[in-house]
């Protein structure tokens, strides 16, 4: 597959690409920042997705002017606003999917899959119309249903149960000669499962398909969070929780004794008498 993925931030864009890879491992990007480089990149091949991360000075109208001139290309948005209007202008404009920044990858993956498909993905509600407007406000029930604690949850899934029990084991340590012992099979095939399991989870190693499985945000899905829920980076001369090391920074020198003479130390292997002195001959 090959997605189009526009944002004027690199990180951003990275982002982006390591969802899309959850669709497709081998899948081919380009990526723009501006809407010319859009029409340059969609001139020369036409994605099967195109992926918007939708900022303050993008227009719809340019969205409409792309799908007049590629009446096939499958367009979907991700932004923070998914009001009504927000929405309805966005679908009117021929977008297939709105979906909200701050869902939860798994879902993300799912919508992007569905316009992919050539359908329709907008966020619960965004639609809906609003209440008609009550004389008296409705009285509040009390919640009485326990909650039950929060799961955690995992970025991709899907895997069999026995790809479950080798991953377990991965997340304690162990190679691939003890999870074959553990599990009663042989090492060539824990590695056939290994190999099956970083191509499902868009993992490159061990760690990585580790921290996927756990569902631990990773460096490059932080940066598709909101700027407002983004953590500050650190800057040189003010305070921050990581603080930055100096450019150059002196180089620490071991003190001497006082009375430390580096010219009265004979070398180790300086004899004490030279060989070849004619004095030493004539006392023999």
């Amino acid at each position: 597959m090959r997605f189009s993925v526009f944002n004027s931030d690199a990180e951003r864009r990275d982002g982006l690409k390591a969802l899309l890879r959850q669709i497709d491992r081998q899948a081919r990007f380009s990526e723009a920042q501006d809407w010319r480089q859009v029409d340059r990149a969609l001139r020369r091949q036409l994605p099967d997705l195109l992926v918007i991360d939708w900022q303050d000075w993008m227009s719809a109208m340019e969205i409409r002017r792309l799908l007049a001139e590629h009446p096939g290309l499958r367009v979907a948005v991700l932004t923070d606003d998914t009001s009504p209007k927000c929405v309805r202008n966005l679908l009117d404009k021929g977008v297939l999917g709105v979906v909200l920044r701050d869902t939860d990858p798994r879902l993300i993956v799912r919508a992007l899959e569905i316009v992919l498909l050539g359908g329709h993905y907008v966020p619960a509600g965004a639609l809906a119309l609003p209440p008609p407007p009550q004389s008296e406000p409705a009285p509040r029930q009390p919640d009485v249903s326990a909650k039950p604690p929060p799961r955690r949850t995992r970025l991709a899934s899907g895997l069999s149960p026995r790809q479950e029990q080798i991953m377990r084991c991965v997340h304690m340590g162990s190679t691939n000669k003890m999870i074959a012992r553990t599990l009663g099979i042989s090492e060539g095939t824990v590695k056939i499962h290994l190999a099956s399991i970083f191509q499902q989870l868009g993992a490159p190693n061990r760690a990585a398909a580790v921290a996927l499985y756990n569902g631990w945000m990773s460096a490059h899905l932080e940066v598709l969070r909101s700027d407002h829920e983004s953590t500050p980076r650190p800057v040189m001369g003010q305070p921050g929780a990581v603080p930055l090391r100096p450019r150059n920074p002196p180089s620490f020198k071991y003190p001497l004794p006082a009375n430390d003479t580096t010219e009265n130390v004979p070398m180790a292997a300086e004899p004490t008498v030279p060989f070849g002195d004619p004095g030493s001959e004539e006392s023999s």
